[in-house]
């Protein structure tokens, strides 16, 4: 088993029990289930940077990246500097997040909210409504064809959008449809871990222009948002980069000035 099997069988055990503890009509009585959604669609869309500033306190790759920072002063400090939107790891086992992350993030900013998820089930979908999302990733690794259209149909209904992360042509190929909003090239092989942003420029010319493109992991420079701008990707989200520095939100907005001047 590679670590994307382990999460996901993990996953699956979690999703079960929260089933048992929370049913679906309790979490569609939430406040937050009635707010009008953000557009991260709309913001790369009009936007010269295109960040997406991650908050993650640690990953299977790199352990911890940082235990300190609390989330609300991250999502203050990457409103302030100007990113698209902000994406919010909610796995606790292998990414030290937290529903709570999502929440306290939704709470403290004005930005789209991504809920950085493994999505293998309609509750967490309803789940990420409820905690104030507004895009939820679909990982195409881990989904069959009829769960992403199924998952994607469900997220527009509740006024989500969709971001669908792949890693070659074949998941590409299985997943296009009409019911996604953004395509998400990741450049971290999830069975090795290797990062190479060749994996982008590759796919790039297999995503219809219809979606938003964006490219995820492994961009820690101003040089590699340069590089991959024009096979068309105008989203990039970036975690560690940020997150490894005492002030994301400072590094962000630096990150920002010099790609944009």
């Amino acid at each position: 088993m590679n670590i994307l099997d382990h999460i996901v069988a993990d996953k699956r055990k979690e999703v079960d029990m929260k089933k048992s503890l929370i049913p679906i009509s309790q979490l569609e009585q939430s406040t937050l289930f009635e707010r009008e959604n953000l557009s991260l669609v709309n913001n790369l869309k009009n936007s010269t940077s295109g960040i997406i500033a991650e908050y993650k306190r640690r990953s299977p790759s790199k352990s911890v990246i940082n235990q300190n920072l609390n989330v609300f002063d991250a999502a203050k400090g990457y409103e302030e500097a100007g990113v698209c939107g902000m994406s919010v790891l909610t796995d606790g086992k292998y990414f030290g997040g937290s529903l709570d992350d999502l929440v306290l993030a939704r709470a403290s900013c004005q930005l789209p909210m991504l809920r950085k998820e493994f999505i293998i089930d309609e509750y967490q979908i309803i789940e990420a409504k409820a905690f104030g999302a507004d895009v939820i990733l679909l990982i195409a690794a881990i989904l069959t064809k009829t769960e992403i259209k199924q998952y994607s149909k469900l997220a527009k209904s509740l006024h989500l959008e969709v971001l669908l992360e792949v890693h070659n042509e074949e998941e590409l190929d299985k997943s296009i449809m009409p019911s996604l909003d953004m395509i998400g090239v990741n450049n971290r092989n999830l069975k090795n871990f290797d990062v190479s942003l060749d994996i982008s420029k590759q796919l790039s010319t297999r995503i219809p222009n219809d979606f938003v493109k964006v490219s995820e992991s492994g961009i820690s420079s101003v040089e590699a948002i340069k590089e991959l701008q024009p096979y068309g990707y105008k989203g990039f989200l970036i975690g560690e980069n940020f997150m490894k520095t005492d002030d994301p939100g400072e590094s962000a907005k630096q990150f920002i000035k010099a790609l944009t001047s």
